[in-house]
């Protein structure tokens, strides 16, 4: 276990207002542990104002990318497949431990070390009522691993697999056997739904190529005319935006798909789920529309009209302002609630010189950047003060975050001291300081990326833009789509960029983050950092799945992190979540996504449900 239970305890929050005169009691609230979840208890009556129908409609700051089985990246993409897909495994998300979905026990590693044995439940079919087998699960992973689907972010993930055995008596049994051992051998399959093979692959080409062929380097795939046509199916559109297409085992199925504004998933009918305990597998909810919008004013107003049923995502400032009205207090419970994932200021650490100016390759100029951001500043006026400093790539909350590291602070004379002793000056009186580099006069002068899908974001472009200004440093702002800007980042084509990591309470594999591969192969290591000895670092670090154990090499790849600051680690991310009263069985999560949409259940106004009785 990840964290020490606390006792459940009662509370009463207080939340002052912008008033400072005023205070907001917020409703009690069980808290089972600190950094898990909470349980919102029903208070009071169902009030005559509330909506009464049953479709929950919930706000979403950003669209998801795809909504491909295996292609995408976005968080918005990963919320919305947990109510349409299956999965082997999860994380339970009030105990933070691993736990079994579609397998009937939680799998256990083998003597071997690196094999492990798997049965699949036997109340869980397709949609079409034929069972989910251990060759959809076989599919499942060939689809993964192989060369053409478009999934560079997550396909280092599946390197470690090596061969899956299905048992030739029973379709419901398998054997997973792994190259090595790996922390995530069998925490892997949490991220990656299980696919219908007979829907995705009716050919059945992808069972005429062996595992040991995808991992073959020299396998040519793009040549193989039978495969490339596959995959030319399997990555297309109709899979990634097409409700038709979008099949799952999940107890929801997406209907409706109104680019940048709503996705709609409706409750199965005489679907097995409607059998199922747990949590994960209801479907209270006859619908939940995904709502998508940016705007902050336009929030405000929603969730002031209780056009809105919950969110995760609104801005600090509108989430405070609506909690000083009663009647949102009354309307809603709403919480900051800490998570793993981060902000980040990312800069090129290998640029090619060219289109991309070698400014960040120097590390001591990573440093005076990150001396020259206003860390008090950004989070008292964009987080109202709610966020905690980031120090390193291991989140402060993990067992494993090393407490020596310090928070760098906000130096601006040290950085000006240092960008001079390094031959930054203004030479020509333009107010940007230059230096001449490798026979050629180089400004200070870069792009500054951030994604259009939330007002935080440009707020924090343009108050670095002015703090960088101060030290003759010209950051150039460039607003952009957030899919754009994420296919703009992996082919390494940007100066700097902010962005934010998604984690989880699971261990770290620091492999798709930090690994040199990750930049060689477009994955996820945007800045490029690393080199030899962290990556032999990260490859040990996979392999230890006793947590004291890894703790020392945890702090020495942190410790490298921190040295080379291949960026700027801002903030531990807050949840601003918020669900409607209209709706019981409310719990809040440390764990993302935050809110388990699918187990609200509609209460009933007591005088009805007398009636009815």
């Amino acid at each position: 276990m990840l964290y020490k239970v606390l006792p459940a305890v009662t509370l009463t929050i207080l939340i002052a207002s912008c008033n400072p005169n005023r205070t907001t009691i917020v409703d009690p609230i069980s808290i089972s542990d600190s950094l898990k979840f909470i349980q919102l208890p029903e208070i009071g009556p169902f009030l005559e104002r509330w909506p009464t129908n049953n479709t929950l409609v919930y706000h979403l700051a950003a669209e998801p990318d795809l909504l491909h089985p295996t292609n995408g990246f976005s968080s918005a993409r990963a919320e919305i497949l947990q109510y349409t897909q299956m999965y082997l495994v999860r994380t339970d998300m009030r105990t933070l431990e691993p736990a079994p979905a579609l397998l009937t026990s939680y799998p256990t590693i083998n003597s071997d070390g690196v094999s492990y044995d798997c049965e699949l439940r036997n109340d869980v079919t397709w949609d079409d009522g034929s069972p989910i087998t251990a060759n959809d699960v076989v599919f499942t992973a060939k689809a993964n691993k192989c060369p053409l689907t478009e999934n560079p972010n997550t396909r280092p993930f599946w390197s470690s697999l090596q061969d899956i055995i299905t048992d030739t008596t029973n379709p419901a049994k398998f054997k997973v056997i792994m190259r090595s051992p790996y922390i995530y051998n069998v925490l892997l399959w949490s991220d990656f739904p299980i696919m219908q093979a007979s829907h995705f692959d009716p050919k059945n080409v992808l069972q005429s190529y062996s595992f040991a062929q995808f991992d073959d380097t020299t396998f040519n795939a793009s040549r193989d005319i039978r495969l490339s046509t596959w995959s030319k199916q399997f990555n297309a559109a109709d899979n990634s935006r097409n409700p038709t297409s979008l099949v799952g085992a999940g107890p929801y199925q997406v209907t409706s798909w109104v680019q940048s504004q709503e996705i709609v998933l409706e409750k199965k009918r005489n679907h097995w789920s409607d059998r199922s305990t747990s949590i994960y597998e209801k479907s209270n909810p006859e619908k939940i529309v995904f709502r998508i919008n940016k705007d902050p004013n336009s929030q405000m107003l929603e969730f002031k009209n209780m056009t809105y049923d919950g969110s995760n995502s609104i801005s600090t400032r509108t989430l405070l302002e609506l909690m000083s009205d009663s009647n949102f207090t009354a309307n809603y419970h709403a919480r900051f609630i800490d998570s793993f994932s981060y902000s980040y200021l990312a800069m090129n650490n290998r640029p090619d010189g060219i289109k991309h100016p070698a400014l960040f390759d120097d590390k001591m100029v990573r440093k005076v950047v990150s001396m020259l951001v206003p860390y008090d500043e950004l989070n008292k006026i964009i987080n109202q003060g709610h966020n905690k400093r980031m120090i390193g790539p291991v989140s402060r909350f993990k067992k494993d975050f090393d407490t020596t590291l310090v928070a760098i602070p906000y130096n601006f004379k040290a950085a000006t001291r240092l960008l001079a002793q390094l031959g930054w000056k203004d030479t020509d009186g333009d107010g940007v300081l230059d230096k001449n580099i490798k026979g050629r006069k180089q400004s200070f002068s870069f792009i500054l990326n951030y994604h259009t899908n939330a007002p935080e974001w440009k707020d924090y472009a343009i108050m670095l833009k002015e703090a960088f200004a101060k030290a003759g440093i010209q950051a150039n702002l460039q607003p952009m789509e957030f899919a754009v800007m994420m296919s703009n980042v992996r082919n390494h084509d940007f100066d700097m960029f902010l962005g934010s990591i998604s984690q989880s309470a699971a261990p770290e594999d620091f492999t798709q983050l930090w690994h040199t591969d990750s930049w060689i192969t477009n994955g996820s290591n945007y800045t490029g950092f690393g080199n030899k000895e962290s990556d032999k670092l990260i490859d040990t670090l996979k392999t230890i799945a006793d947590l004291e154990k890894r703790i020392p090499y945890s702090h020495q790849l942190q410790r490298m992190v921190y040295e080379e600051q291949p960026m700027v680690f801002l903030f531990c991310s807050t949840r601003r979540n918020v669900i409607h009263k209209r709706f019981g069985n409310a719990e809040m999560y440390f764990e993302r996504p935050g809110i388990q949409l699918n187990q609200l259940k509609l209460r009933k106004d007591k005088t009805a449900a007398q009636k009815e009785i």
